[in-house]
């Protein structure tokens, strides 16, 4: 047992949505646990109108363990959620993790249920791949032979795919299941299972860019299609990167990724991502690979992203944006709408905003003017605060690429498809 002198505050939120029609439930009783069947119930929340629970504080061991390889006690404390909600399935996550300092998201979708029997379903969280052993990657090449377009789509350059189809085993497993997965929640997934929310700002950032290089490259070279397969990437670390469905993310990881998912890594004279290999560097070295507890430890003595970046894959790298984003109405217009902002852009939110506020009442309808005033603003807050976005009330780049998804995912479900 720990001593409590070791412990030091995380937090949680949960999110609750109806699997169905894609909307936030309110008023449903979220049940947070000690691990385990018989797991002492530690609070009672209830969900608003957005979904959302309050923010509360649970214990996590003290920040050094995550700061350090091979710690004597694990870097972070586990909670199990319990959901039972009338005419839904009972749903429970075992083994959700808490960092010290953090905050932990954990969405959960509710199906409705369908027969007297209720039909549990569990979601169990694998340990952090930087607390137990994991196999290893496989070496790969770090620039890959292009498809040749026979039956196979050739992108001309690289496009941030809407979904990522993730592969729940090794490729040759062929009863493994398939999970359709939005991109960016893909990238804060495999993000949360690789590296600490409790590292440098620029440590995460390199991290995040190697993953997304990573996932770019698979989608670029239609790696797994150009071999029959009929997914993009797996979640087994000897071929790729890990990922859990359905486990919680972290809120510090999140934002980054929500500034940087269109951004990757390569070199002069390629036309792909650099597939950016790496390893955790502490039980397992990769020689030309980014070792993850090294990126930290450069990002301790104050380098930044890049620089970490190129301590790994060389001096000649450098940052790309994929200026395709698929899935969305329109693409980010290259800078920021605040108040006194006019135009087509401003009513392009406007529009998209009353849309969500049908799902999410506490974003109040707007006049669809063009003309960004204090109304305006105040409803961009509101979702910020909703989606955990820095609350700023500007649309910038992550506003306004999760105002898109989010709108497109509303009015899908409006039409049906």
């Amino acid at each position: 047992m720990q001593n409590a002198n070791n412990f030091q505050d995380g937090f949680l939120r949960v999110s609750v949505y109806d699997q169905t029609e894609g909307r936030p439930l309110n008023n449903i009783t979220v049940s947070i646990s000690e691990p385990g069947e018989d797991g002492q119930v530690i609070e009672n929340l209830v969900t608003n109108s957005s979904g959302n629970t309050e923010t509360i504080n649970l214990g996590a061991p003290d920040i050094a363990y995550s700061l350090e390889p091979a710690p004597r006690i694990r870097p972070y404390s586990e909670y199990d959620i319990t959901v039972n909600a009338d005419g839904f399935e009972p749903f429970r996550v075992e083994g959700v993790q808490i960092l010290p300092e953090a905050l932990a998201l954990q969405n959960i979708f509710l199906t409705r249920r369908q027969t007297n029997v209720p039909i549990e379903n569990d979601i169990f969280i694998l340990p952090h791949t930087l607390w137990e052993t994991f196999p290893p990657k496989i070496p790969e090449d770090a620039v890959k032979e292009l498809p040749t377009g026979e039956g196979l789509v050739v992108l001309p350059e690289p496009v941030v795919p809407e979904f990522i189809i993730v592969h729940d085993g090794v490729p040759s497993n062929s009863s493994a299941q398939n999970y359709y997965v939005p991109f960016k929640d893909y990238i804060k997934n495999v993000a949360s299972c690789e590296i600490y929310s409790t590292w440098p700002v620029e440590t995460i950032e390199a991290n995040v860019l190697a993953i997304i290089s990573f996932t770019l490259n698979r989608v670029y070279t239609e790696w797994y299609r150009g071999r029959g397969y009929d997914f993009t990437i797996t979640n087994s670390t000897a071929y790729d990167q890990a990922f859990v469905y359905g486990r919680n993310i972290f809120s510090e990881i999140s934002e980054i990724v929500d500034y940087l998912f269109t951004t990757y890594i390569t070199k002069p004279n390629i036309r792909q991502p650099l597939f950016a290999q790496y390893c955790n560097g502490s039980n397992v070295t990769c020689p030309g690979w980014l070792s993850q507890w090294g990126s930290k430890e450069l990002g301790d003595r104050g380098f930044d992203a890049v620089e970490i970046l190129r301590q790994y894959y060389g001096s000649d790298i450098y940052l790309a944006a994929a200026e395709t984003v698929s899935g969305v109405p329109s693409s980010y217009p290259g800078f920021d709408l605040q108040v006194g902002s006019e135009g087509n852009y401003v009513r392009t939110i406007q529009e998209q905003l009353n849309a969500i506020s049908d799902n999410y009442p506490a974003i109040q309808k707007l006049r669809v003017d063009g003309i960004y005033g204090p109304l305006t603003e105040e409803a961009v807050r509101t979702f910020q605060e909703i989606f955990d976005l820095p609350v700023s009330g500007v649309v910038d780049f992550g506003t306004w690429y999760q105002i898109s998804n989010i709108f497109v995912a509303v009015e899908r479900l409006a039409s049906g498809t």
